[in-house]
């Protein structure tokens, strides 16, 4: 399948506030945030649309401030079946985002690691009975939905007390397309062997990178732009749609950098995410 990007021609709540059709289409709401959707479906994975970390951090070293405004609110997104995190990190299982987005969804599941049941639901607000906790190398179903999780490594490949991972990629499946967000994640032995496996069309990559003056203040890193692409390469996934970047200034990469790289890539589709487009597997109206 062919990655189609074209302009929203609606706003972001507007496109949000209808329900999905059987296209498969996905849009970026700023970090690893995305809503995917296909086949009747739609499911939400690591939104961070809320002000919680500049809250948290406001006076120390590294303020997350955002750089651009939420491109919707948790309010605004209707029709949801499921709302997906990768991991436990604030960004990606935000307490400012889930609890309205919950609530304004009151069939969806909340999807996200054995390692971050406990605070995902108290981040969350919902009850223990629309929680669906998954592990790498297992797979939930949901109608009209699959969702298979690997590992990742944010720096190192981590388990808890109890030897989950901390961690995850997730693969979602809908509307005859599979899809693989990677979580925050490294190159390590044996992902492009996992990766593969899922065969999946599409990749949503972050490539923020990583260095010491981070890992030394706490805060890991991801894959760069090179790296990204060549776990594509490797799988076999032909089109990429890179992230993480442009939300936090300590945490980022130009633009102009990953647009660069992926306009040279010889996989036959790369771009790097902007939240004024809809991206679609095979032809795609505009939004």
């Amino acid at each position: 399948m062919r990655l189609a990007e074209h302009p929203l021609q609606s706003p972001l709540a507007e496109v949000l506030a209808a329900p999905p059709g059987e296209a498969v289409r996905l849009y970026w709401l700023g970090q690893a945030g995305f809503v995917v959707e296909g086949g009747g479906r739609r499911v939400v994975v690591d939104p961070y649309l809320s002000n919680s970390l500049a809250e948290k951090y406001r006076g120390r070293r590294f303020a997350h401030e955002r750089m651009m405004p939420p491109p919707v609110g948790p309010g605004e997104i209707a029709h949801v079946i499921a709302v997906l995190a990768t991991h436990a990190h604030t960004d990606h299982l935000d307490p400012g985002t889930l609890p309205q987005l919950l609530r304004n969804n009151p069939g969806a599941s909340l999807v996200v690691p054995r390692s971050a049941r406990d605070v995902a639901l108290e981040r969350s607000g919902v009850g223990a009975e629309r929680l669906i906790a998954i592990e790498a190398g297992e797979r939930v179903e949901l109608p009209g939905l699959s969702i298979a999780a690997t590992r990742a490594a944010h720096e190192t490949l981590e388990r808890d007390g109890h030897g989950f991972h901390r961690f995850l990629g997730l693969a979602i499946t809908l509307g005859g397309a599979t899809i693989f967000h990677s979580g925050d994640t490294v190159p390590f032995d044996g992902q492009v062997e996992e990766v593969r496996a899922l065969n999946a069309s599409l990749a949503l990559l972050p490539v923020n990178g990583r260095d010491g003056e981070r890992s030394a203040n706490g805060v890991p890193g991801n894959m760069d732009m090179s790296e990204a692409l060549e776990l594509c390469r490797a799988a076999r996934i032909g089109a990429m749609i890179a992230h993480h970047f442009g939300l936090f200034s300590f945490n980022t990469v130009a633009r102009e950098t990953v647009e660069a790289l992926a306009s040279r890539c010889d996989l036959p589709h790369a771009v790097a995410a902007r939240i004024d487009r809809v991206y679609g597997l095979g032809p795609v109206q505009a939004g």
